[in-house]
């Protein structure tokens, strides 16, 4: 999934959002802290070309894809 273009227009306000639904879900949230942290280092070696865009930082991108893996379990299964 392309998640720069699904959320190309994403304020910094709805990522707030999304960073709370996820840590609402966790169990542990020093482990989904750390698992965001991680997918987010993978992201940045994986993307080389990344642009200086809110909705395209590792980070954010790790964020919103694990949001929607949670609250999206089809995704997964695909």
């Amino acid at each position: 999934m392309n998640y720069s273009y699904k959320y190309k227009n994403i304020t910094s306000k709805q990522i707030n959002y999304k960073i709370e639904e996820l840590l609402e879900v966790a169990s542990n949230r020093y482990k989904v802290t750390v698992q965001v942290a991680n997918r987010a280092k993978r992201k940045k070696y994986e993307d080389i070309d990344i642009i200086d865009d809110t909705s395209n930082k590792p980070i954010v991108r790790a964020i919103l894809e694990m949001v929607d893996e949670i609250t999206q379990p089809e995704i997964i299964s695909d």
